[in-house]
C-alpha cells in the first residue's frame, strides 16, 4: 500500500490537480485501490482537496493536489561548468529560501569545498529536519543509478558526488546529468509537456541534449545517450574539450560565442562588450547574451554564428528521431529572437522538408529550469521515507 501512496504523491507532484479516475488511468491501478490510498493520504494531511473537475454532464469529480505544508522540502542543486545555484523547494515548486548562486569552476581543486559551503549556507536558512534529500544536476557522464560522474577520475571529489554529499549532510542524494534533468523538467512542467517525442537542447557553456521518446527519457544502452555536442559537424580545426576535432560544441555553444567575441574585441572592434571584460580578460555568458538582446552588433554576430550551427545539428536530429518538438532550453534560450532565424535557415538548408515541416522549434520560458530539473530528480527517485512518520497504514 505504501508504494501506491508514493506513486500517487509523485504523480500529483508532476501533474496536479487530478481526480481519482485520472490517477487510476495514469498509475494503472483500480479505482477502489486508488480511492483507498487517496483517503489515507487525505487523513494524513499529505494531499488536499483542490476543487472539482469541469462538468461532463454528471457528478463533478473531486480534484486533489499535494499539501506542500505537510510534505518535506527538497534541496535543489544546479551545477554547470562555471556556476552553481542552490535553493530549498517545496512540493509545489515554491522556493523556501533564496536562490544562492556562486561562481564555482568545476576544474578547480576547491570545487567540492566551495559546493559544500554553498549547500551549507542554504540549509542554514531553514529547519534542516524538514529537508528530505538533495537533487543534483551536473554536466558529464553521470551514471544516474550509482550517482557517479565518469567525467572525473575516481579519486576526484566530484566523481562520487552522491556518496560524498550523503556522508557530509546525512541526506539522501540523487545525481543526474544536467541536460537529462532539464529535459525531464521541460517534459513535466515546460514546453515539452504532453509531447510524446521531444528533443530538449541545453544551450549553455556547452550544448547538451535530453531526449524524450515515447514519453520517457531515453538513456541508451550505457546510459549516456544525448551527447549532442560531440556530433562531428564543425569544419574548424579546433580542439574540443573532449580532445577531438570537429565537434559541434566548438561552434554551437556559449563558450564558442564568447571566444569569437573576445577575438574580435582584441583585434580592435568596437562594442559595448569591451566594458564588460574582467581584469583577467574574461567575458561572462550573461553579459554576451544581454548585449546581443540589447542590439550590440558584435554580440549579435556571435550568437548568430552559434544559431546557424545549432540549426545544422537540429537538422541531423530531425532526420534520425523525427521529433514533434525541438526545445531550446538552458542559459542561452533567452536569445530566442536572435537564434531562431538562424536555426530555421540552417534547418531549411540541411534537412528534408518532408521530415522537418512536422517538427516545431520552441524556446523554453521556464525560469531556473535546471534547478527545477534537480527537484524533479529527487522526487522521481524518492522512496517512502520522504514522508517521514506521517504515512501510516
Amino acid at each position: 500500500m505504501d508504494s501506491l501512496k508514493l506513486s500517487i504523491l509523485k504523480r500529483l507532484y508532476f501533474s496536479n490537480p487530478q481526480s481519482i479516475a485520472e490517477l487510476s488511468s495514469t498509475i494503472g491501478k483500480s479505482v477502489p485501490n486508488i480511492t483507498n490510498s487517496v483517503n489515507k493520504l487525505l487523513q494524513a494531511g499529505l494531499i488536499e482537496h483542490a476543487g472539482l473537475a469541469a462538468s461532463t454532464g454528471g457528478r463533478r469529480a473531486a480534484h486533489f493536489a499535494p499539501n506542500a505544508d505537510k510534505l518535506p522540502l527538497i534541496l535543489s542543486v544546479a551545477i554547470d561548468q562555471y556556476y552553481t545555484s542552490v535553493a530549498v523547494v517545496d512540493f509545489k515548486n515554491h522556493y523556501k529560501t533564496e536562490i544562492r548562486t556562486a561562481a564555482i569552476d568545476l576544474k578547480s581543486p576547491e570545487a567540492y569545498t566551495e559546493l559544500r559551503a554553498l549547500i551549507e549556507a542554504s540549509l542554514s536558512e531553514i529547519d534542516r529536519k524538514m529537508v528530505y534529500g538533495m537533487g543534483i544536476s551536473i554536466p558529464g557522464f553521470v551514471d544516474s543509478n550509482s550517482g557517479k560522474n565518469n567525467s572525473y577520475p575516481e579519486d576526484a571529489p566530484l566523481y562520487d558526488l552522491k556518496h560524498q554529499l550523503e556522508r557530509d549532510f546525512r541526506l539522501p542524494t540523487y545525481v543526474e546529468n544536467d541536460s537529462s534533468a532539464i529535459a525531464i523538467a521541460e517534459h513535466h512542467f515546460g514546453k515539452a509537456k504532453e509531447v510524446r517525442n521531444a528533443m530538449v537542447i541545453n544551450l549553455n557553456w556547452g550544448v547538451g541534449l535530453g531526449m524524450i521518446i515515447d514519453n520517457e527519457l531515453y538513456r541508451g544502452h550505457s546510459g549516456y545517450a544525448g551527447e549532442f555536442s560531440h556530433i562531428p559537424l564543425s569544419n574548424l580545426n579546433k580542439l574540443c574539450s573532449c580532445g577531438k576535432k570537429g565537434c559541434l560544441e566548438v561552434e554551437a555553444s556559449l563558450v564558442a560565442a564568447i571566444d569569437f567575441a573576445l577575438e574580435r574585441l582584441q583585434s580592435g572592434e568596437e562594442s559595448s562588450l569591451k566594458h564588460k571584460i574582467t581584469s583577467d580578460g574574461r567575458l561572462s555568458g550573461n553579459d554576451l547574451l544581454d548585449a546581443a538582446i540589447a542590439g550590440d552588433q558584435l554580440a549579435m554576430e556571435a550568437i548568430n554564428r552559434i544559431g546557424y550551427m545549432l540549426g545544422k545539428g537540429i537538422a541531423t536530429l530531425i532526420h534520425i528521431i523525427n521529433p514533434q518538438k525541438v526545445i531550446i532550453s538552458g542559459r542561452g534560450a533567452k536569445a530566442q529572437d536572435i537564434l531562431l532565424p538562424q536555426i530555421q535557415s540552417a534547418i531549411l538548408e540541411f534537412s528534408i522538408q518532408r521530415l522537418s515541416k512536422d517538427t516545431t522549434i520552441e524556446f523554453s520560458n521556464t525560469d531556473h529550469i535546471q534547478l527545477l530539473g534537480s527537484t524533479c530528480i529527487c522526487v522521481l527517485n524518492a522512496d517512502k521515507s520522504i514522508y517521514k512518520q506521517q504515512l501510516t497504514d
